[in-house]
């Protein structure tokens, strides 16, 4: 009974671990996902510098529910180029980014000037590119901007026709529509620009993970407008606009608080965003779906003359806070008011006159229309002001009327000021002198601001000269427009300061000229002496345009107080000297 016990126990062990080993396989085992007949996954062979879809994301682990997201990844590098009249951009696959954008009728500051660039090509390539994506997660938004994307072009949005190239450079001519697209297998992105001749662009962009959709940003990063002008990366501002009200923010407020190289995302939607400089603006419009702004500031590092050194760089993106597409229109080009008031909304309110709009504008209209028969827009200042100045001659002719008759009164107004100079201000009997300067205002048809009348015409042109700032400050009309010989630049300063120094000298012939009391306090007149190189201290970081305007105001002021000193001379004696020298 012993070797049957045995025998029993060996066969019923085989029995339990067969049934063991069927209960595993049948119901602990991963079930693996049947293949489709005839389905084939096509995948290029990496590239130096591009993750796999296994380094990037941990295993996935597959379902009978997963979504089959087919990887697409271009072969190679590339970069398509299009064109217009107005630009010459550049396009990578690497990424799906912009790597120029050139304005051809605009040039930069360098000597010799080229074509200006909006893309500033050494900052994008440590801070990134124009039109990269913006993701929550860091990993994947590197992947994203990283990837090679496949590329197909159309001539038109709806993509039915192939588009015009030319053969020779291989550049298409706008209309044209870009389609980007590029999938890991998990991550998905694609990007959709299209283009039109003029410097509007209508761009799609879309992200999912595993067939999920993502909130994601279209950014512009490495810098935008003229590096080439003076302290360019402080001049580059991020804005918005909402509720018709448009908000700048320079570069050392954009990002959070406390730390501003990470992104911030401003309240509220927009009705357009973007980043300007003083002359250029890459502005975004919402285009079917809301529209978030983010910014932040990096630092570009890079070496001059043997030495380390950093600019700031701000940096934007636009996209929608929700998950799905973010679908935009885009202005970017030159802050001309014709061409700003085409796009709906307007943005017109790019170029910021201030409170002197009301001035600025009508000015900038009539220097565009007297520049239609006028082709240099020195001569057409020089012109404009002459007419201004001829405008305000018949307020020019009052006050020196004025300051003659008090010319004419100052020894009689000196006079009763002497019998009271022996009391202190706080004396009562220094009311009844007020009372008799008053009366004899009244005699002489004068009023007591009359004494005043040497500020006037000064006051009056103070508007004027800060509206001609404003607009020479935001009208690129003026940019890089030339007057004569050393003038190459009306909104830039004069390289040799002669304008400034001779408004300094025609602004102190006015002084000199102008009708001064007797009454008059020594150290005031020297003040009044003094204000002319003050201004000269002024101007000499200001526009030769202003410059240029003030002189030939100065200069025509000159000559018209001339004229009016020799016509109507000042009397040798007063009517009250006359009346003593009788007593």
């Amino acid at each position: 009974m012993k070797d049957m016990s045995d025998q029993v126990r060996a066969i019923v062990f085989v029995v339990l671990v067969v049934a063991l080993t069927f209960v595993w396989v049948r119901f602990f085992q991963r079930p693996q996902p049947p293949q489709k007949p005839g389905q084939t996954v096509s995948q290029t062979a990496p590239t130096a510098g591009t993750a796999q879809p296994s380094e990037a994301h941990p295993p996935l682990v597959t379902t009978p529910q997963a979504v089959n997201i087919p990887v697409v990844q271009a072969a190679a590098e590339r970069v398509v180029t299009v064109e217009s009249s107005l630009y010459h951009i550049e396009i990578s696959n690497r990424g799906g980014i912009v790597r120029s954008w050139t304005l051809k009728k605009y040039f930069d500051d360098q000597k010799p000037p080229h074509p200006l660039d909006l893309v500033n090509s050494d900052a994008a390539q440590e801070l990134g590119w124009p039109f990269s994506l913006l993701l929550a997660d860091s990993q994947l938004e590197a992947q994203a901007n990283s990837g090679l994307y496949d590329v197909q072009m159309a001539a038109n949005a709806t993509g039915g026709t192939a588009p015009a190239m030319r053969a020779d450079t291989g550049i298409f001519n706008a209309p044209v529509s870009v389609t980007l697209h590029w999938s890991d297998g998990r991550l998905e992105v694609r990007k959709k620009l299209t283009f039109s001749q003029d410097y509007q662009i209508s761009a799609e962009a879309s992200a999912s993970l595993d067939g999920k959709p993502l909130a994601c940003g279209v950014s512009w990063r490495g810098g935008f407008g003229d590096r080439a002008v003076y302290n360019a990366s402080q001049l580059v501002t991020a804005f918005y606009q909402q509720a018709g009200k448009i908000t700048a923010i320079p570069y050392n407020k954009l990002g959070r608080p406390d730390n501003r190289i990470l992104p911030y995302e401003q309240a509220g939607q927009m009705e357009f965003a973007g980043l300007e400089d003083q002359f250029f603006a890459a502005a975004f419009i919402p285009n079917g779906t809301d529209l978030y702004l983010s910014h932040w500031t990096q630092w570009h590092h890079y070496t001059a003359n043997n030495q380390q050194a950093s600019d700031p760089v701000a940096e934007i993106a636009v996209g929608s806070a929700s998950p799905g597409p973010v679908k935009f229109l885009a202005f970017i080009g030159p802050k001309e008011l014709a061409l700003l008031g085409k796009v709906q909304p307007s943005l017109e309110g790019l170029v910021q006159f201030g409170w002197t709009g009301v001035i600025a504008k009508p000015m900038l209209f009539a220097l565009q229309w007297m520049h239609r028969y006028i082709p240099n827009y020195g001569w057409t200042i020089v012109i404009f002001t002459l007419a201004l100045t001829m405008a305000l001659l018949p307020i020019r002719v009052w006050t020196f009327h004025s300051m003659r008759k008090m010319q004419v009164l100052a020894p009689e107004m000196k006079a009763i000021q002497d019998r009271y100079r022996k009391y202190s201000m706080r004396d009562p009997r220094r009311q009844k002198m007020n009372e008799e300067i008053m009366a004899m205002y009244a005699r002489h048809g004068l009023s007591p601001w009359s004494q005043m009348g040497g500020c006037l015409p000064m006051l009056l042109q103070l508007p004027f000269l800060w509206a001609f700032y404003r607009m020479l400050a935001g009208a690129i009309e003026l940019r890089h427009a030339p007057w004569i010989f050393w003038i190459h630049d009306l909104s830039a300063k004069d390289p040799y300061y002669v304008l400034p120094v001779a408004m300094a000298v025609t602004s102190y012939l006015m002084t000199k000229m102008m009708p001064q009391p007797a009454t008059v306090d020594p150290s005031q007149q020297r003040m009044m002496a003094f204000m002319p190189l003050a201004l000269a201290f002024i101007f000499f970081r200001l526009s030769s345009g202003l410059n240029l305007y003030y002189f030939t105001s100065n200069l025509v002021g000159v000559a018209q107080q001339l004229y009016l000193n020799r016509t109507q001379p000042l009397p040798s004696r007063s009517k009250f000297n006359k009346k003593n020298k009788q007593q």
